[in-house]
């Protein structure tokens, strides 16, 4: 079967005296009868392609299956009088959220439930199979209870957009009252006294950008504007801060925000601006109550590169500052959340995740330790306001998911849960190591491993690897576990990861220095660390295959124009790959607000230069050997629109590279939905990365 070739329809854009010939821009007309033609034919071509694959892609969809508990239940966390958990059931799609009723007040100790044995008080709230019937894909964007534990909220995507319809159910008699209210974005919220809801929508580019008040009970149509950003560099959100005192309205950029407060108890109060906003300075709130006084503790970044903590009175939060924390260069302070007693602080230092505790009294953080090289770690968060315990979720490349409550008062660690890994899994079968690779610069670069270790130890001898990277937003990658990437690894492949700079493992400035006109050391790095990969004899070039999405879909574009002989493969998810054509149009999502990322290419000409010389789509190459590519994207993605990948796969045919198109047709950012869905998705672009690495069918 022949590769689809898209027709040429040229059109000329032109910026700073600079002209481009766009062959391919025609397929951004999503209702267009050719459009639609063009990516059904692209399907059928990588189906085509790929279906000597169909074997292994079932075997390892098998063996996902069959390592997972299908029929399993979450840890229950309590709020109010109930214990609130998921179950999901061997052959559905989607989990089921219930609660069972507490034992009494001083019951902090979750049930130690069976998903064999019937839960005593059982109430099924929401049971995602049956709101999915009848849609092709399904999304739950909100979820919150009445603080009396009497209504529930949620918000329902069937189409993938992130666009979400909100009901509300009688949770007493299970059925929906008539309020609905259309478009909305994720994460509303009941107010303390369950008679509001607070929800956010979208503008035309997809910017959140006012927030709602709703009466529940009441017509949509009469709900009141609590507050819109007219700024289009800004997003905004909302949500009350866990001492139900008050509403938090928060407008940021990617460099620049500011909170505002509204008393809980009176919602269409003006919003105070805690601190009125400067450009560069971010910071973010939580409300505590410490010896009598109602206090702020704000995170911030004025004049402290890493961030520091400090301490300000809610009723005059423009007033003195306390420093609580002082700024540690190394120590990236990423949140604090207060809770009645103490709070908890999250910060990364030496390229990992940190938790501890912080007293209100000594202003000193305890921290709490974990014995492993590598992990991730983070809190769960609780809506309670005086546990005696929180909630921490850990996994590391060999430990499973992990969930462990916190006893503050005793320093201890009580395991609630470990993930259970069906088919004999032991992780002592596994290594993971940190090792470092050198940039062009001199700058080192954190990378991680993980390997099977029957296959040998790292460097012995060549291996097939496997090579992630993102590298944008200050987004950390951190190095958890996957039942998915077993099926690599019992095979011999070694995978990792390369934290490369315009992340946010090594602090602040790991990110100021992969981004805006820094932005090529996050290219550069990863090809430094697959170079290093293979000059230590980790791999091969014909043995090493990398994966990124999203922003990392950028990066793997990038890559490939950089390096193509570095690479055997390459696997670029919903791919940012027509980035310079996007950044150019303030209409679309990812433009306005993310010049602050990128840079503002439309009004400064070196900013056009700058990204014109890296964006993937524009800088394909004639007379190159490309690595074989496999773009996976969806038809109602709204943060990277399905023709980004679609124009770049079509450019590089031009120039006779092997790259494959796999479009969902009813999807959105996060792909497919439903986890059976989930599982022969990752199982078809693992079998094509072996396929591209030649690694038997076999496992050891």
């Amino acid at each position: 079967m022949q590769p689809p070739l898209a027709d040429a329809r040229p059109i000329v854009r032109s910026h700073h005296g600079d002209e481009i010939e766009d062959r391919y821009e025609w397929l951004r007309a999503k209702e267009d009868a050719d459009v639609l033609a063009h990516l059904e034919a692209e399907n059928a071509y990588t189906a085509s392609r790929t279906a000597h694959l169909e074997p292994l892609r079932e075997q390892i969809f098998e063996e996902i299956k069959g390592r997972t508990l299908e029929t399993d239940l979450s840890v229950p966390s309590r709020r109010g009088e109930w214990w609130y958990y998921a179950r999901t059931v061997e052959g559905q799609q989607y989990g089921i959220h219930c609660r069972a009723p507490i034992a009494d007040q001083d019951d902090w100790t979750p049930p130690l439930l069976s998903p064999d044995v019937p839960v005593p008080g059982e109430q099924v709230l929401l049971d995602g199979n049956l709101e999915a019937e009848g849609h092709e894909f399904f999304s739950l964007g909100s979820l919150d209870i009445s603080t009396d534990g009497t209504r529930m909220l949620y918000g329902v995507d069937v189409s993938g957009d992130e666009r979400y319809t909100l009901r509300v159910r009688d949770l007493r008699t299970g059925e929906d009252l008539a309020d609905l209210i259309e478009g909305t974005f994720s994460g509303a919220v009941f107010s303390p006294d369950g008679r509001h809801i607070v929800y956010t929508t979208v503008d035309d580019a997809w910017r959140p950008d006012t927030v709602w008040l709703h009466v529940v009970g009441t017509d949509a149509a009469a709900d009141v504007t609590l507050f819109t950003e007219p700024d289009e560099r800004y997003w905004v959100g909302a949500g009350f801060t866990r001492s139900d005192r008050y509403l938090v309205i928060g407008v940021g950029s990617s460099i620049t925000s500011e909170e505002f407060l509204v008393p809980a108890d009176d919602l269409t109060a003006t919003p105070q601006s805690v601190w009125p906003r400067r450009e560069g300075v971010e910071y973010s709130l939580t409300h505590a109550v410490v010896g009598g006084e109602d206090v702020l503790y704000i995170l911030h970044n004025d004049g402290a590169l890493d961030f520091e903590l400090v301490r300000v009175a809610a009723v005059d939060p423009q007033g003195e500052r306390r420093v609580v924390l002082p700024h540690a260069p190394g120590r990236r302070l990423l949140d604090v959340s207060a809770y009645r007693d103490w709070a908890v602080a999250e910060y990364r230092r030496d390229g990992l995740a940190r938790v501890g505790i912080l007293d209100y009294a000594t202003d000193t953080v305890r921290e709490i330790a974990f014995d492993e090289e590598l992990y991730a770690v983070g809190e769960s968060g609780s809506a309670e306001w005086a546990p005696p315990v929180i909630r921490l979720g850990f996994a590391s490349f060999i430990t499973p998911g992990t969930v462990f409550d916190y006893d503050v008062a005793r320093g201890e660690l009580l395991l609630r849960r470990r993930q259970p890994v069906l088919g004999g899994y032991e992780p002592s079968d596994y290594g993971q190591a940190r090792i470092w690779a050198t940039a062009d610069d001199g700058t080192r670069v954190p990378v991680s491993l993980v390997w099977k270790r029957s296959f040998g130890e790292p460097g012995d001898s060549p291996r097939p690897t496997h090579l992630y990277g993102y590298g944008s937003y200050e987004h950390s990658i951190e190095p958890g576990f996957s039942v998915a990437r077993l099926s690599m690894l019992d095979r011999g492949v070694i995978f990792a990861i390369a934290h490369v700079r315009g992340g946010g493992e090594m602090g602040r400035q790991w990110y100021e220095d992969g981004k805006l006109l820094n932005k090529r050391n996050t290219f550069t790095d990863f090809v430094a660390v697959g170079r290093h990969l293979v000059d230590a004899g980790y791999t091969t070039p014909d043995r090493l295959v990398a994966e990124g999405g999203s922003a990392g879909g950028l990066l793997m574009g990038a890559v490939a124009n950089l390096a193509p002989d570095l690479f055997a493969g390459i696997v670029a998810a919903v791919p940012f790959v027509d980035a310079l054509t996007t950044i150019l149009d303030p209409s679309l999502p990812l433009t306005v607000i993310e010049w602050d990322e990128w840079g503002d290419p439309l009004h400064n000409a070196d900013v056009y230069a700058y990204m014109k010389s890296y964006t993937p789509y524009e800088n394909v190459q004639e007379g190159v050997r490309y690595p074989r590519i496999l773009a996976v994207t969806s038809l109602n993605d709204t943060r990277v629109f399905y023709v980004e990948p679609a124009k770049w796969v079509a450019r590089l045919r031009e120039v006779g590279a092997d790259a494959l198109l796999k479009c969902e047709m009813v999807a959105g950012h996060g792909g497919v939905s439903g986890r059976y869905n989930s599982w022969r998705e990752r199982a078809f672009e693992l079998a094509w990365l072996l396929d591209v690495l030649g690694v038997a069918d076999a496992t050891q």
